[in-house]
């Protein structure tokens, strides 16, 4: 059975399930920065998913980049699996700006986390609401 890690968990918020993946925004307003998990138990690695969801899963981060790329008018979109600190398989898909906090830098460890407020947390919502239409379940949050 699918659990996402308590790390997660505790720094970031819900949004909603793709086929595979379930969608997250990390809890830093610094950067629009999406998490994609895929429902899968004690998976750390892409080659550890069938090829069926490996195909899924690069099909889902790609359609989320180009979604989030012109919905947040991104510069430069990071798109990353790491793992180091949480082994959990997730990708990191994060909108960078030329203006943002760590430009051009890398995000992690650049700056504390901002949390957001709920009503830019809504915000997000209303914006993807308008874009992940087909395939996608937003949970309640």
């Amino acid at each position: 059975m699918f659990a996402l890690d308590s790390r997660l968990q505790q720094d970031t918020l819900p949004i909603g399930d793709f086929p595979l993946c379930r969608l997250l925004l990390s809890n830093d307003s610094n950067y629009p920065w999406f998490i994609l998990v895929p429902r899968r138990e004690d998976i750390s690695e892409i080659f550890q998913l069938d090829v069926a969801d490996q195909q899924q899963l690069w099909q889902e981060t790609g359609a989320l980049a180009e979604m989030l790329k012109d919905s947040f008018d991104a510069d430069k979109l990071n798109v990353a699996a790491l793992g180091n600190v949480v082994s959990q398989l997730h990708m990191h898909v994060i909108v960078r700006k030329r203006e943002d906090a760590a430009w051009p830098a890398p995000v992690w460890g650049k700056h504390a986390a901002r949390p957001y407020t709920a009503e830019q947390v809504a915000a997000i919502r209303e914006r993807l609401q308008l874009v992940l239409t087909e395939g996608f379940t937003f949970l309640e949050g």
